[in-house]
């Protein structure tokens, strides 16, 4: 039961539990460890006296008694907890309003944690992990798994993600019109990266998180579910579906990368495809296109070719310089460079990589080097496609991505 109730309640239920703390006090941490504790406390005595009907308003219930009680310990004066209140009564507190006890509409508690977790005074590596604990769950344990660094490192890291929030004053509460375009992009930039941890591990013995890339597709969900009209949500979401539909084929039976045009397509996930396809074309037609549009539109491209030699290439390579000029990046470039070279052979495509090349800061960049393999291959230039792929292998820090780029060196 106890194993239970961490999974189900602390997954679907924290999140809005921690919101209504977080309406009457500005001390994240002092909110979270509340939330905490009244998990504990159900964990303790729901297997003898049973669930009650309303989990959520028991929780609140139990984390603003303890969240009380926490402030009093400190000796905080009455003006201190007329704060935390939220300038209304103990008794209040203790008997949680109708609104606290889930008449709000599902998502919005999810929504107000994902805009104050993107909040702009945070790193993108702080937005991540506060994102990953105060709104997927995750333990602090899991969240240094994903990021490699020790536990300790990690706590660390999520304390002052939570300081930091509490210095800027910011506090739970529904962004203005103004406001909300600047922080939704910065709650998209957030999921992305979430998504992208768990589809492609940067380092380490495994390629894939599924369970990770699983709980960033759900928490798109959820904001594009509240934001149904947003079009780059709906278009976030379109490549998150598209992109995970192919994840049952990106890994061989000893877990080696299988890179995307030897994939298996009959076990792409049809389902997930379709999905992703109808809301590309549903958010495409309505209003600007954005970036997470046109990442979406080329994996829907991906997606329809029936065999990687029916890939329509010079889509693509429109796509791509579409968004290279909506939102350019070393990725972008790298990702039109392979596309021009399979619309217009590989020398036009190392023509679109060289720039990329002849960067400092792209140097260890072990995906470049592994895309210029490849071009260097296909030109007919063995000896340095070898080379390269030799140098994209000790660059990289995947264990899977290693043994694959190493493979292409010695065949």
């Amino acid at each position: 039961m106890t194993e239970q109730v961490g999974r189900d309640v602390w997954r679907h239920e924290a999140p809005h539990v921690l919101t209504a703390l977080l309406r009457r006090s500005r001390d994240f941490e002092a909110c979270e460890d509340a939330v905490q504790e009244a998990l504990l406390a159900a964990a303790r005595q729901w297997p003898s006296e049973g669930r009650p009907d309303d989990p959520r308003a028991w929780l609140i219930r139990v984390a603003s008694r303890r969240l009380i009680d926490e402030q009093r310990r400190r000796g905080a004066d009455a003006a201190r907890e007329q704060h935390v209140a939220g300038r209304v009564s103990a008794a209040d507190l203790v008997a949680p309003s109708a609104e606290d006890e889930g008449d709000r509409p599902v998502g919005d508690d999810t929504l107000a944690l994902l805009l104050l977790c993107a909040h702009p005074a945070l790193s993108d590596a702080s937005r991540v992990a506060l994102t990953l604990r105060a709104v997927a769950g995750l333990s602090t344990a899991q969240i240094a798994a994903v990021f490699l660094v020790p536990e300790a490192t990690m706590a660390q890291r999520v304390s002052r993600a939570k300081a930091t929030i509490r210095a800027t004053g910011a506090r739970l509460q529904p962004p203005t019109l103004d406001d909300l375009p600047t922080r939704l992009h910065a709650v998209r930039h957030v999921l992305h990266l979430t998504f992208t941890a768990g589809h492609t591990a940067a380092t380490g013995p495994h390629l894939l998180d599924l369970d990770l890339a699983a709980e960033a597709i759900r928490l798109t969900e959820r904001l594009h579910r509240v934001l149904p009209d947003d079009t780059e949500t709906a278009g976030l979401l379109a490549l998150m579906l598209l992109t995970h539909a192919r994840a049952g084929a990106r890994l061989d039976s000893h877990g080696d990368l299988v890179p995307l045009d030897e994939q298996d397509r009959t076990r792409w996930d049809g389902e997930l495809i379709a999905r992703g396809i109808h809301l590309v074309e549903a958010a495409l037609p309505v209003g600007d296109v954005g970036p997470f549009q046109l990442q979406a539109a080329i994996a829907a491209v991906h997606a329809e070719a029936v065999t990687a030699a029916d890939t329509d290439w010079l889509q693509i390579t429109m796509l791509y310089r579409m968004l290279d000029r909506a939102a350019p990046s070393p990725t972008v470039s790298l990702n039109l460079a392979v596309a021009v070279a399979m619309a217009h052979g590989p020398h036009a495509g190392l023509a679109v990589l060289a720039p990329l090349l002849d960067r400092d800061d792209q140097r260890r960049n072990h995906r470049l080097h592994a895309a210029h393999a490849h071009l260097l291959e296909l030109a007919g230039e063995p000896d340095a496609a070898r080379a390269a792929y030799a140098l994209a292998a000790r660059l990289t820090q995947s264990l899977p991505e290693q043994r694959y780029l190493n493979r292409r060196s010695t065949r």
